[in-house]
């Protein structure tokens, strides 16, 4: 039984037994029991475990996985790989999401039109994203790429590390500047029209008002999308990479969520990948602490 209380402006339920708000609740605490918190204590535990690849034998081998992924050249390469990749996505992300963001006010015509461009590759799975970017740059039969080569520039992500990097990061970006462009959209709303007013008034041109009044009241706003993004990087762009590049050449892609897959369901080296996951979960948290700890207190929250 639910009781409602009414009071000016509020409305209150209370309900007399435990049971049907524990019913309620039940369904979305069995995913996150299954879908969370069993996969995460079964990697943990894995993580200190040295398992055959057809499970015949399991041993407790301590902290030996840790070690051994310390001690590995690849792994190590992979960090930089993903520290590189999630740092130049990042900045290629929110900088041509503020730049779309600024001229969203200066489209006068066909604004609609140009909101919906804008948004579409956030209805595109990674997947087809990936796969439409290998298709444009692919060296061999890429539009994109004959027209590089036209320029004269060598173009080669199925040789050259660089620049299979450089694809991913832009194939990653594209996939999430409309996702930047909603929040930076709606935060550059939240900027009070009279200071931008004044602004004019006072003889200050469109970039200017930008740059100096409404991009420093965006500070919240892209501290949120910087965090994000960061979380983006390191955990969502899985399918970016293995339908783009796959991991190469020679690991110049293989950031650490693809190298978990590929040492645990190629490799089969299941300790090992679960030791992975677990070090690939505690970087995204001390990462996200880091930045609460020393930008969130540069960041101006009044307006």
């Amino acid at each position: 039984m639910v009781a409602t209380t009414h009071e000016p402006g509020l409305k209150h339920a209370h309900f007399q037994t435990a049971g049907l708000p524990a019913l309620l609740l039940l369904p979305q605490l069995l995913i996150l029991l299954f879908f969370f918190f069993i996969p995460s204590i079964r990697a943990l535990m894995q993580a200190f475990l040295l398992t055959d690849p057809f499970g015949a034998s399991v041993h407790f081998v301590w902290f030996d996985n840790f070690t051994a992924l310390f001690a590995s050249d690849s792994y190590r390469n992979s960090i930089w790989v993903t520290i590189w990749f999630t740092l130049a996505q990042n900045v290629v992300t929110i900088a041509v999401a503020l730049v779309l963001a600024f001229a969203t006010d200066r489209v006068v015509r066909f604004q609609s039109g140009y909101k919906s461009v804008i948004l579409l590759p956030y209805a595109i799975a990674p997947v087809i994203a990936g796969v439409m970017w290998a298709f444009l740059f692919n060296p061999a039969v890429g539009p994109i790429a004959f027209f590089i080569k036209a320029l004269g520039f060598q173009w080669d992500p199925n040789r050259n590390g660089s620049d299979a990097m450089l694809l991913v990061v832009l194939a990653a970006s594209w996939k999430h500047i409309c996702y930047d462009y909603i929040f930076l959209v709606a935060g550059l709303l939240a900027v009070p029209r009279s200071l931008m007013e004044a602004a004019a008034v006072d003889g200050a041109g469109p970039i200017r008002r930008f740059s100096q009044i409404a991009l420093p009241l965006l500070g919240p706003t892209l501290f949120f999308l910087t965090t994000m993004n960061f979380v983006y990087g390191f955990f969502e762009t899985f399918a970016i990479i293995d339908a783009v590049t796959r991991g190469g050449p020679a690991g110049a892609t293989n950031i650490l969520v693809y190298k978990v897959y590929q040492d645990g369901f190629v490799n089969l080296d299941l300790g090992s990948s679960a030791a992975q996951s677990v070090l690939l979960m505690t970087f995204a948290l001390l990462l996200t602490l880091l930045q609460f700890k020393y930008v969130e207190r540069k960041v101006n929250y009044s307006i």
